[in-house]
C-alpha cells in the first residue's frame, strides 16, 4: 500500500512540476531577466568586467528550469505520499480527498508561508554573496522551527479536540501554532540586503511570482493526489461509508452473542 502511494505521489509531483514550470516560464522568467539586466547595468556602471556564463540564459530558462522544478515536485510528491500514508486513519474518519487537501494546506503553510514571512525570496543581483551561507542557515532554521511548530500544534489540536470538541480543538491548535511561530520569527535576526537602487516594483513582482509558483505546486499536489489516493484499495470509501460498515460489523458482533 505505502509503495503504491509513494509511486502515485511521485507521479503527481512530476505533473505538478510540469504545471509549475509552465507558470514559472510564463510569469517568472520575465522578472528574472529584468533583475539580471539590472545587475549587468550596475556592473557596467562600476566598470566591472562581465562574469562569464557557465550556463547560457536560454538553458537556464528552459531545460535547467524544467529539470529543477520537476525534480523538486517529484521529491515533494514522494514525501507528501509518505506523510499521507502515516496520517490516513490517525486523524479521524476523513476521506482521501479532504485529507490530501488539508495536508497540502498544512505543508504549504509550514514549508512556504512561514519561512517567506521572515526571509522572502530575492531575485538575482539581490544579496551579498559573502553572507549566502549565513542566510541559508537562517532559512533552514526557520523551516525547521515551522515544521516542529506544525507537528506540535497538530498534537495539541488532537488532545484539545478530545476535551473541547473538534472545532474548538482546531482553534486551540491554530492559536498554538501562530504563537510559537510568531515568537520564533520575532527572535530571528532581520536580513535586508536589497540595493537601494533596485526597483521596488520588480522586487514585489518577483516575490509574488515565487509565491504563486508554490501555490500552483501545492494546489496541484493536494488535488491530484487526493484523486489518485481515493482509488487506492481501502481508501475509496468515504468517511460515512466507513462508519456505516463499522456500525454493521459491530451489530453483527453483538447479535452473535460475543
Amino acid at each position: 500500500m505505502v509503495g503504491k502511494l509513494l509511486m502515485r505521489g511521485m507521479l503527481v509531483g512530476i505533473v505538478a512540476g510540469l504545471v509549475t514550470f509552465a507558470f514559472a516560464r510564463t510569469f517568472g522568467e520575465p522578472q528574472v531577466a529584468q533583475a539580471i539586466s539590472f545587475e549587468d547595468h550596475e556592473h557596467a556602471a562600476a566598470g566591472d568586467a562581465p562574469e562569464p556564463e557557465l550556463v547560457s540564459r536560454g538553458t537556464q530558462a528552459g531545460l535547467g528550469l524544467l529539470t529543477g522544478v520537476v525534480s523538486y515536485g517529484m521529491a515533494l510528491g514522494g514525501l507528501f505520499a509518505l506523510t499521507y500514508a502515516y496520517a490516513y486513519g490517525r486523524i479521524g474518519s476523513i476521506g482521501a480527498r479532504p485529507l490530501s487537501a488539508w495536508l497540502a494546506l498544512a505543508a504549504f503553510v509550514a514549508l512556504v508561508v512561514v519561512p517567506t514571512l521572515k526571509y522572502p525570496p530575492n531575485p538575482p543581483s539581490v544579496g551579498d554573496p559573502e553572507t549566502i551561507g549565513y542566510r541559508t542557515g537562517l532559512f533552514f532554521l526557520t523551516l525547521a522551527i515551522s515544521i516542529a511548530a506544525m507537528v506540535l500544534s497538530l498534537n495539541v489540536r488532537r488532545i484539545a479536540a478530545t476535551r473541547f470538541g473538534q472545532w474548538n480543538g482546531s482553534l486551540v491548535g491554530v492559536i498554538f501554532f501562530v504563537v510559537i511561530v510568531g515568537v520564533a520569527l520575532s527572535a530571528l535576526p532581520e536580513i535586508n540586503e536589497v540595493p537601494a537602487a533596485f526597483p521596488a516594483a520588480l522586487l514585489w513582482k518577483f516575490r509574488t511570482v515565487a509565491m504563486g509558483m508554490q501555490i500552483v505546486m501545492w494546489t496541484s499536489i493536494g488535488a491530484l493526489f487526493g484523486m489518485l489516493a481515493e482509488r487506492a484499495p481501502n481508501m475509496s470509501r468515504s468517511a460515512d461509508e466507513r462508519g456505516y460498515v463499522a456500525g454493521r460489523m459491530a451489530r453483527n458482533f453483538v447479535r452473535r452473542g460475543h
